[in-house]
């Protein structure tokens, strides 16, 4: 039985730890986790929020996921989007193509798809938490 997701994995190009942690501390507030010394030596970044863990690792031969993403859960959809367009990131909103789901996608200074989705959702009926 599958019990969660530990973490999640994304690509990044050699030499693009400082751009991610730009992208991912400075802009999406995550805090950079240390690797296991065993792993250090392969270069990459991890970075934790609330539940939420990611891995940049290296891809000598980079291509950004344009279509695979992980769906990130956040405390304040219209704050996060307007932080990320006013650092010159479009975010594309898609609010109800999901039943009562607030998101967007957009994506990281490598290229890589990341979709976020408000933690709750107020509508004329009902709120959904998700």
């Amino acid at each position: 039985m599958i019990l969660g997701v530990d973490h999640v994995q994304l690509a990044m190009p050699p030499g693009g730890e400082a751009r991610a942690r730009d992208f991912y501390v400075a802009l999406l507030g995550m805090t950079e986790i240390d690797k296991p010394a065993a792993l250090a030596s392969r270069g990459g970044c991890w970075f934790a929020s609330g539940d939420a863990t990611l891995h940049l690792g290296i891809a000598n031969d980079f291509r950004p996921a344009t279509k695979a993403h992980p769906g990130l859960l956040v405390d304040d959809l219209a704050t996060l989007q307007g932080t990320l367009e006013a650092a010159g990131f479009a975010c594309t909103r898609s609010d109800g193509e999901v039943p009562g789901v607030a998101r967007f996608h957009t994506h990281d200074c490598f290229g890589n798809r990341l979709e976020f989705q408000a933690v709750a959702v107020s509508t004329a009926s009902a709120t959904t938490n998700r």
